[in-house]
């Protein structure tokens, strides 16, 4: 199994602001927790890049991009809502998170590797194609998408979404779009507001949505549930061709946004089980993008469990 893995310290230039949950911290107190693990030296490293405009204009449109661009060399303290605080370097950075995972994409098609990890900032699931919230400007995974069905002829993509928050931004980019099947397991009622079990795709997109709200307080053995009964069942009938996760850890036990009751452990199970999803039905094409996860020791070991399934095949 080999695994690739991209961070670049430039994700750090994304400035927040002091007592911001969504901090540059996040990144530094993961890499150093991931450099003592005695697996890290075995995985095969790429360079981040930026995402062209014409990369990101597949999900959004041109006058936001060029918004989001004008709002950070302006000066603005925030664009779109006072959550989205951005600074000078936070339209470059976000551009190098959406391009990033195009990198891992480009590795894991040409089978230079099996599977990858992109630990980025800003995450992207929030953003609506003319509107940056939650702490998001591009969405990341589903730009990804697009360029993988552009780019690399895939047609049925899989997007798993087990961030803590719906990601209302990915759904509405695909809810209408029946080769792109967008799963979501997230706290539900919570922010965003979206991601109700209703909410199953529009029209051609019928039934290429699949959301799993669960109440707060869900636990280890409720999720497992959920993944046994809906979503696996749900991704082995659409046999993706490639499989992208919306990695957020904030659904963890002791985040301080959420008030589900993950624990670390339980992370490389959902880990497992998207391995097996993908070794069945997409030639183990695999790409895991980071989204949320706000305690600091809790992320970094939760993405050290993650992304050790992915590089050993660890059985969760």
């Amino acid at each position: 199994m080999t695994t690739g893995f991209i961070y670049d310290a430039r994700f750090l230039e994304h400035d927040t602001g002091p007592h911001h949950p969504e901090r540059p911290e996040r990144l530094a107190s993961t890499m150093a927790h991931l450099e003592s693990a005695p697996w890290f030296a075995d995985l095969r490293q790429f360079d981040a890049r930026l995402a062209r405009t014409e990369e990101i204009e597949s999900t959004h449109s041109i006058k936001y991009i060029r918004r989001v661009g004008r709002a950070c060399a302006e000066g603005a303290p925030f664009i779109d809502t006072t959550d989205v605080t951005v600074s000078a370097a936070s339209c470059d950075v976000a551009a190098l998170a959406a391009g990033t995972p195009l990198t891992l994409g480009d590795a894991i098609c040409k089978r230079e590797i099996d599977n990858a990890f992109a630990l980025i900032r800003p995450p992207g699931h929030h953003a609506e194609t003319e509107m940056a919230m939650g702490f998001c400007l591009f969405n990341n995974v589903a730009i990804l998408a697009r360029y993988l069905q552009r780019v690399h002829g895939l047609n049925k993509i899989a997007i798993v979404d087990w961030d803590v928050h719906h990601g209302n931004g990915t759904q509405h980019s695909f809810e209408e779009d029946p080769s792109v099947l967008y799963v979501s397991v997230h706290q539900y009622p919570y922010y965003p507001g979206t991601g109700a079990a209703s909410e199953s795709g529009i029209g051609r997109g019928q039934g290429a949505t699949l959301n799993c709200p669960l109440p707060a307080g869900a636990t280890d053995s409720d999720y497992e549930g959920v993944f046994t009964t809906q979503i696996l069942p749900k991704l082995s009938a659409f046999k993706p061709e490639f499989v992208i996760i919306s990695a957020g850890f904030d659904a963890h036990l002791d985040d301080p946004l959420a008030d589900m009751r993950l624990t670390t452990e339980f992370y490389a199970w959902m880990t497992q089980r998207l391995l097996e999803i993908a070794d069945q039905h997409a030639a183990g094409r695999l790409l895991s993008v980071l989204e949320g996860g706000y305690h600091l020791t809790r992320l970094a070991e939760t993405v050290a469990v993650h992304l050790e399934g992915l590089a050993t095949g660890h059985q969760g």
